[in-house]
């Protein structure tokens, strides 16, 4: 009877302590959005915010599509805003730079050089904190060519070429000082080039197997150097060594309300997997160290993932919609401390600063 009753409690025990990890348990993280976080000059307005970024002085950095006046197909539109640790406007960067065509992802490195990727011109621009342009990689069509036009998309897609980029979605950098690429809507890899911009190596290409990709569409380093990319078309972050060995694969698998709306359009198919599906990584951020913590979004149910880098999902926050602490296609996140947060939108057309307040 006692072997009996201890087996019993045994299995109680078990089935206790795999509920406390089951997705079920995943804490809602308490946040607060502050109001009107960027003063915008009289007269100016953003449109759909692709990208954002600190630098080490708090400065924010804005990449936006609102610049144009062009029709609604092919007209350029990309803009690069800094703001002060305050919100206070304090200058445009890059006017009618010959790169801006389709605004992208903007990222700051550890010597605050500014980093942006535009997708329409397939271009990657590196300005120096003064914002004089460094390096450019990649090459726009030329407006003289007969066969100017937007990209083709062939499944599948024609071979990737070293330096040329179609359609690029983000950059990041490991502790040497190396730079990766995530490229992008056509092509389907990581390319990684060195400190002074010399080519090295890329990896990947279009599917669904381990080390494929389906829209790489962010991408991020730890302290360590391993590549963090946001797979957002097959719904799954990859992790990469510095050389494109691969780690591992995170999912999230968060259980939400079934009733919940999408910030646009109809319900994706619960059987779907892609760019709509609950889970699928449209961005991915890395906090500074020591203890390094990884953020990531979907655009349905339209939530912000707080996660370990081996992929443990630590809290969750928000919802789509159009308020405050609600979100309309997370595009891309700064993350310069574990519990701040500039988050970019496509849909709302603005910045939200999150201060997140995590149970002690």
């Amino acid at each position: 009877m006692k072997y009996w009753f201890a087996g019993l409690m045994l299995l109680l025990s078990q089935q206790a302590f795999a509920q406390t990890l089951a997705p079920s348990a995943v804490p809602t993280i308490p946040f607060d959005s502050v109001p009107d976080p960027l003063k915008l000059p009289r007269d100016m307005y953003l449109g759909e915010v692709s990208g954002v970024a600190v630098n080490s002085k708090g400065h924010v950095f804005v990449l936006q599509r609102g610049n144009t006046t062009g029709p609604a197909y092919a007209a350029a539109a990309a803009q690069l805003l800094e703001f002060g640790a305050d919100g206070r406007f304090i200058r445009e960067i890059g006017h009618n730079l010959y790169a801006w065509s389709f605004a992208h992802a903007v990222r700051v490195d550890a010597e605050d050089n500014i980093w942006v990727t535009d997708k329409g011109s397939d271009m990657i621009i590196k300005f120096n904190p003064d914002g004089r342009v460094l390096m450019v990689f990649g090459r726009k069509q030329e407006a003289s060519d007969e066969d100017t036009g937007p990209l083709k998309h062939p499944n599948p897609p024609l071979p990737a070429e070293p330096g040329r980029f179609r359609q690029v979605t983000d950059i990041t950098w490991d502790p040497a000082g190396n730079t990766y690429i995530s490229d992008g809507y056509i092509n389907s890899r990581v390319a990684k080039v060195d400190k002074n911009g010399k080519w090295i190596k890329s990896w990947g290409d279009r599917g669904k197997e381990p080390g494929q990709f389906n829209t790489p569409h962010s991408i991020a380093a730890d302290a360590q150097g391993n590549i963090y990319v946001a797979d957002r078309g097959n719904r799954r972050i990859q992790v990469f060594d510095d050389d494109g060995k691969l780690l591992r694969v995170i999912t999230i698998d968060v259980p939400f309300d079934p009733n919940a709306q999408p910030a646009i359009g109809n319900k994706p198919d619960p059987a779907s997997v892609g760019t709509m599906s609950p889970g699928a990584p449209w961005t991915v951020c890395i906090t500074p160290g020591p203890h390094q913590v990884l953020y990531t979004s979907d655009a349905y149910p339209g939530r912000i993932y707080k996660m370990t880098l081996d992929g443990k999902i630590l809290g969750v926050l928000g919802e789509a919609g159009k308020q405050l602490k609600q979100f309309g296609w997370i595009h891309e996140i700064a993350c310069p401390s574990e519990n701040e947060l500039y988050v970019g939108e496509l849909l709302n057309w603005r910045v939200q600063k999150l201060i997140l307040h995590p149970a002690k």
